[in-house]
């Protein structure tokens, strides 16, 4: 075993006493961030609990194909009516929370085209998972892309809203003049 402290690797080096001949404070992760990866991480499973039971309960057998043209006309035209605007913004929300607490809890999802990728790569598990199983469902890939949307705005208006709060934080993070001069 070597001694010498020179080569010791830095992941190895004993702490040196500071000058007070205590051990320099180790910093700890901060509690806020991890209390709030946490609730993400809660929010984030019960929230997919939810999304699994919202699209994956049978509803009789097989499943049927919807097709984009013939949903897209009825979307369109149909915004007059109750059942179609509940139709549109439940796909439009179904991913939407999962989205904002993924985005909140990973940060690489803050890019959008990683959101986006996850988002189609999610509302498309849905529709396959649909097709595969015998549920009863339409299939339709407007649906996913639908699900895919809210969930990009979802995340883009986290990511948003945190670069937002993060730019605060710089800005007001300098000493203060009159509080710093004062011995």
């Amino acid at each position: 075993m070597d001694d010498d402290p020179l080569r010791r690797s830095p992941s190895r080096a004993a702490p040196q006493p500071t000058g007070s001949g205590r051990r320099p404070r180790v910093e700890e992760p901060d509690l806020a961030e991890t209390l709030t990866r946490a609730v993400c991480t809660a929010g984030l499973l019960v929230s997919l609990i939810l999304v699994a039971l919202a699209t994956l309960t049978p509803e009789g057998s097989g499943w049927r194909w919807g097709a984009p043209g013939t949903e897209l006309r009825w979307y369109l035209h149909g915004f007059g009516s109750p059942a179609t605007m509940l139709q549109l913004l439940g796909n439009l929300a179904l991913l939407a929370l999962p989205a904002a607490f993924a985005v909140r809890r990973w940060p690489v999802l803050r890019r959008l085209p990683v959101l986006a990728g996850v988002a189609l790569a999610s509302g498309t598990a849905i529709e396959t998972l649909q097709w595969a199983l015998p549920l009863g469902r339409v299939v339709s890939p407007m649906d996913a892309l639908l699900n895919a949307t809210g969930a990009v705005v979802a995340g883009f208006l986290v990511a948003r809203a945190l670069r937002r709060r993060a730019a605060r934080t710089r800005q007001w993070a300098g000493p203060v003049p009159y509080l710093s001069s004062r011995g």
